[in-house]
């Protein structure tokens, strides 16, 4: 009974990293209890890939594999081809029990280009250190063919295995695709030309290498040679693929460590990448936490990692740093029998690693913060402001428009110091659709949210945080006071990171490093993320949907006549019947009855419009205030009438 409990407690660990696991291509590694490996498996999606394995019914391999495991460890990568190689190395490094189907020993293919007066250009899967060019490895074994074959259609490189010389060429030079340089036919310098170009096409870190051989294929065509157009296209295509560059295998023989990190606050994460004779072997993550400046971060770290001569190998590559010289000079005169080179990379393959390193220092981070929750800026919060409870559930508003179109407002929860995503919604906003009015969009948006939470007795926030200054936080007061409820709110204008409260015109400036303000950013950040992906949807959408397919009896092919006839609702509205039947093909009573429709349509926007402008000006004398007292009242009335149908309620998850 005891162990079934303890494998039902693995089981739900392992379901909750795999759901917390980030979108992002990467190798994940199963272990069991003794923390031995025993599946190794890559993903385009990690979250999507481990989470597959929780659900519907799983084969045999697979409901073994859960039950043997303990734990989920994973690397981002920067891509699936890396993934793709850096699961190949891990599998042969730890031999995991259930890799059945990769344990054949074999590596990926690469393209070599070997040491010779008239070098030899071929696929292989040996690497030998005799001076020969590496080009690799590439997973797509048919992309790698494909190209190597449009090269010889390109270029005429000898095919012959041994390079020896011969009185009489071979076929393939009878045949127009070798020019016999066995014979004498064709000199060592025109031959390594050749090979220069194939060297700069597949060293290209841009377009041009696609550019040429477009030209080319262009020209074939135009010349009514499509055979030979067809084989360019097809090493376009292979090209293409074989310029995904991957970092995690390279070809030289020397050892080196990449080192990176990521911080929140003072928690601080190492990332260290370790290449092992040209191979990524893993990564390790090291956790500490520290008040030090961030230039110190590495020179502290390293000064702990590397006790032994041992563990330094003959390169290191760190981010750039102020403290460079200073490591550098550490390492000389600590190691002094070992000759490391310390350097901040500057090749792609270097940046590359070194971003690899940060993205998984970022995740451990994130996976830190969450476990832990962010308490300290919640206890700092809670001091600042003087709250009651520990805020515990922050919410946060914003407002995003295009010059007054598709104004939405979004709400964002952030729960125990973290975002909590099933809680975000978003309002498409009614009162100021048409106008510029930012206060007047956070009252409906903040009336909206709470009226229905008191209707449902849903949990209030323990404090709201508004995206703007003191006029957006006295606007959300307001609504909050005609509500009768006690939550505190606060504003952090962007500009200078001023913190707003109610009534207040006088900000509080906290320190840059300050862990309240931190977590105020991060939920401001992610409150304008939010409205601005939603205002960019909805102008994508009216960009594609047209006013006329709101007019009842209308389907995409009449409102398309409509749109091509007469532009706009109003000048349709302005037609005879007629008109629009002759538009539309239709009789005449149909043409009455469309008219009818357009402009009781016309009629409800333009009521929209003037009740819309109604909600501007409330500011300065008296009756100005009683004017906004009464739409207040007026809003929150609104509010109470819709929370009450939930299909009038334009209030989304994110993600629907």
């Amino acid at each position: 009974m005891k162990k079934t409990m303890i494998k039902a407690d693995y089981r739900k660990n392992l379901h909750e990293t795999a759901l917390k696991a980030p979108q992002s291509s990467g190798v994940y590694l199963w272990k069991n209890e003794e923390q031995t490996v025993i599946y190794v498996g890559k993903a385009k999606n990690l979250k999507n890939r481990l989470s597959s394995y929780f659900s519907g019914n799983k084969d045999i391999k697979t409901r073994l594999l859960i039950s043997h495991a303990s734990s989920i460890e994973y690397i981002t990568t920067t891509n699936e081809y890396e993934a793709l190689i850096l699961e190949n190395n891990l599998i042969k490094q730890y031999k995991p029990r259930y890799n059945i189907d990769l344990k054949d020993g074999k590596s990926y293919p690469v393209l070599r280009i070997t040491n010779e007066d008239f070098p030899k250009v071929f696929r292989t899967r040996r690497i030998l250190q005799d001076g020969s060019t590496y080009f690799g490895p590439y997973p797509d074994v048919n992309a790698l063919d494909t190209f190597i074959e449009t090269l010889f259609k390109l270029y005429p490189l000898r095919h012959c295995r041994t390079f020896r010389k011969r009185d009489n060429p071979c076929l393939y030079y009878h045949m127009g695709q070798c020019k016999a340089p066995c014979s004498g036919k064709f000199t060592k310098e025109e031959y390594n030309k050749n090979i220069e170009e194939i060297i700069n096409i597949l060293s290209s870190k841009n377009d041009e290498s696609i550019k040429k051989l477009t030209q080319e294929m262009k020209k074939a065509a135009a010349e009514l040679n499509f055979e030979k157009a067809g084989r360019l296209r097809d090493g376009i295509k292979a090209l293409m693929v074989l310029q995904n560059q991957n970092i995690v295998q390279a070809f030289d023989t020397d050892d080196m460590d990449y080192i990176n990190y990521a911080s929140e606050g003072e928690l601080v994460t190492f990332t260290v990448l370790k290449v092992r004779h040209g191979k990524l072997l893993g990564r390790e993550n090291y956790r500490v936490e520290t008040l030090s400046d961030e230039n110190d971060y590495l020179a502290e770290f390293m000064a702990c990692f590397y006790e032994e001569k041992e563990q330094v190998p003959p390169a290191i590559c760190i981010p750039p740093t102020e403290n460079f010289e200073i490591i550098s000079k550490w390492l000389c005169e600590t190691f002094k029998e070992v000759t490391c080179k310390l350097f901040t990379g500057s090749s792609p393959k270097d940046i590359a690693s070194l971003n690899m390193c940060h993205q998984n220092a970022r995740e451990d981070i994130i996976r830190r913060m969450r476990d832990r929750g962010d308490t300290p800026a919640m206890k700092e919060l809670k001091d600042l402001l003087d709250l009651d409870v520990l805020p515990v559930r922050i919410e946060g508003f914003d407002i995003a428009h295009i010059g007054g179109k598709f104004p939405v407002a979004s709400l964002v929860s952030f729960y125990n110091g973290n975002p909590d995503k099933k809680n975000y919604r978003y309002f498409r906003l009614k009162t100021t659709d048409g106008i510029i009015d930012d206060f007047a969009s956070m009252r409906e948006a903040v009336s909206r949210r709470y009226t229905r939470l008191v209707n449902e007795q849903e949990d209030l926030p323990d404090l709201i945080m508004i995206d703007g200054g003191i006029g957006q936080v006295n606007a959300a007061e307001g609504i909050l006071q005609a509500l009768k409820l006690d939550i505190p709110v606060v504003g952090l204008a962007e500009k200078f990171e001023d913190i707003y409260l109610p009534g207040n015109s006088t900000p509080i400036r906290l320190p840059r490093r300050s862990d309240a303000l931190r977590l105020l950013q991060r939920v401001r950040d992610e409150t304008h993320r939010f409205a601005t992906s939603r205002n960019q949807n909805l102008r994508t959408k009216e960009n594609t949907d047209s006013i006329f397919l709101e007019i009842p009896g209308i389907g995409n092919k009449r409102a398309m006549e409509l749109q091509k006839k007469f532009l706009t609702l109003e000048n349709l509205c302005e037609q005879e019947e007629s008109a629009i039947a002759q538009c539309l093909h239709v009789n005449a009573m149909k043409g009455a009855e469309i008219l009818l429709s357009a402009r009781t349509l016309l009629e409800k926007r333009n009521e929209k419009k003037s009740f819309q402008k109604k909600s501007l000006g409330v500011s300065g004398t008296t009756k100005e205030k009683a004017m906004e007292s009464q739409y207040i009242s007026d809003l929150v009335s609104l509010a109470l009438g819709e929370s009450q149908d939930d299909n009038n309620m334009e209030e989304e998850k994110e993600g629907q």
